[in-house]
């Protein structure tokens, strides 16, 4: 098969010819026909979620739409065929916290798919069968890699956060591929949404497009929430500079709830415990989503509820480009790789 993969974490990505994986006994075989692309893959590239060398070397690629091929045994052979998308993290599905539904905070959690097993960069990939979650009859492959992460993980911060109608909600980073996601979600949830980015022609894609209230913050000293708001009930931060979550924090009004998703080291913000009782706000981290977070991204975006943004698509040989134009912050929401031809 063909796959691109890296041989030295933060190396270029090569197209290579790969021999066809085969599906290990509980797995399944994937016909990739999209693979979701975004600022995380560029992470797990770079080695930021784990860097081992026996690792590699490694195809990328987590947020993968596909058809199953093969079962593996002890995987009902009734799912050749299904159309399924990947869930990121590897997870054990019986441990407290996976049997709780909080599968990103599994206890015998093993690592990221397109890190520590190989991903969607590829015409065929493997999967744990529980790693392989269907969707819905008809969803377009393309159109379907935003379920995996940029819409299952806003669900989950509008669970996180309790998002409720009448809500004033402001997403930092609102034109990137997770936070255009986000700002619909959150509509969804009958809040008001202000939405804050740097480049004009995003600004104007969430306006004109979306329907959301923006915000220039290209100077966080000068973004100003709307007259009639109080303060932010809540503030969705998917910038993560100490001047985003500064701005963040005082933006909150009473009652108001900061949710963090970003994990960069050596930032850090002075937080007063006496302004967190007296207003009685709320900072919560928000890791990822659960399987059935992810089962109702993926009903929200096969009914229209959700619209998929997708700024770029390219076939194999186009990925090194399309990973340059997302690190200056060229694309608008997700890009994707096709393989449908």
């Amino acid at each position: 098969m063909k796959a691109l993969r890296f041989h030295e974490w933060g190396g270029p990505l090569r197209l290579e010819d790969v021999a066809d994986p085969t599906p290990a006994p509980g797995e399944v075989l994937v016909e990739v026909r999209a693979c979701g692309v975004g600022r995380t893959v560029l992470n797990c590239i770079s080695g930021n979620l784990g860097s081992e060398p026996d690792k590699l070397p490694r195809i990328p690629g987590h947020e993968l739409v596909g058809t199953i091929r093969a079962c593996g045994s002890g995987v009902d052979s009734g799912r050749e065929g299904e159309l399924v998308a990947a869930y990121f993290y590897l997870t054990c599905g019986e441990c407290r916290a996976c049997y709780a539904g909080m599968q990103s905070c599994c206890e015998n959690f093993a690592g990221y798919l397109g890190v520590d097993r190989d991903g969607g960069y590829a015409e065929l990939v493997t999967l744990p069968a529980q790693s392989a979650l269907p969707l819905p009859e008809g969803l377009d492959p393309v159109t379907a890699t935003v379920v995996p992460d940029a819409v299952a993980t806003p669900v989950h911060v509008a669970g996180v956060a309790n998002i409720r109608a009448g809500d004033r909600v402001v997403v930092v980073g609102a034109a990137g591929g997770v936070g255009a996601h986000m700002a619909q979600v959150a509509a969804l949830h009958g809040a008001t949404v202000l939405g804050l980015d740097v480049d004009r022609r995003k600004l104007d894609f969430l306006a004109d497009e979306l329907g959301v209230d923006v915000a220039d913050s290209s100077d966080f000293s000068s973004v100003r929430l709307p007259v009639a708001w109080s303060g932010a009930d809540v503030v969705v931060d998917f910038l993560g500079s100490a001047k985003s979550l500064r701005w963040s924090l005082d933006a909150l009004g009473v009652g108001g709830r900061l949710v963090v998703l970003t994990t960069f080291k050596d930032v850090d913000v002075a937080v007063s415990p006496r302004q967190l009782v007296t207003r009685h706000q709320t900072i919560a981290g928000s890791r990822y989503c659960g399987k059935a977070e992810f089962m109702r991204a993926a009903d929200l975006v096969a009914r229209g509820d959700v619209r998929a943004v997708i700024g770029a698509q390219v076939g194999l040989d186009g990925i090194t480009a399309l990973h340059d134009r997302l690190a200056a912050g060229e694309v608008m929401g997700r890009g994707a790789l096709a393989l449908d031809g």
